[in-house]
């Protein structure tokens, strides 16, 4: 499993969709996008600005809820894709066990967001589907020639 990053939201010019993006803290820095359907899309988004609503959401009473019963929200974890659809797991912990919740994974991210748990995506999800953005391309690529700056020598061009 890598440990992700939920980059933001965003609406598909295309399709009109909204869209969640996240990204792989450690290198090779692959993102995943991933589209939502639009509540969820606003949920992740108040929540990631910190919107204080008047009376709680779904995902807001769902923590509150599992908060008040002593059952920590441990991490989620994006599982993988099948026929275009992506599946996740909540994990989550009593004083005794731990609990794998299978979900969407627009609800496991607003969740994660609110309850501020870590994020991660399965290996083969990413070997699947991650993608490297052109940005990241370019800075491996500079990061690569500057290491190679940095240890040459003078004897070598003889």
């Amino acid at each position: 499993m890598k440990l992700m990053t939920v980059q933001g939201i965003r609406v598909d010019r295309l399709s009109n969709s909204p869209a969640m993006t996240l990204k792989e803290i450690e290198a090779p820095h692959r993102f995943i996008e991933i589209f939502i359907g639009s509540p969820e899309a606003a949920s992740i988004h108040a929540a990631m600005e910190g919107a204080e609503m008047p009376r709680p959401l779904t995902h807001d009473l769902f923590v509150l809820t599992l908060e008040r019963l002593k059952v920590e929200i441990a991490h989620v974890v994006l599982t993988e894709v099948r026929n275009g659809t992506y599946f996740a797991e909540l994990v989550v912990k009593t004083t005794t066990e731990e609990y794998s919740l299978s979900c969407r994974p627009s609800d496991a991210v607003a969740i994660a967001v609110r309850a501020e748990c870590p994020v991660y995506a399965s290996d083969d999800l990413l070997d699947e589907v991650g993608e490297i953005s052109d940005e990241d391309s370019e800075t491996a690529i500079l990061d690569e020639f500057k290491e190679f700056i940095d240890t040459i020598r003078p004897e070598d061009f003889e």
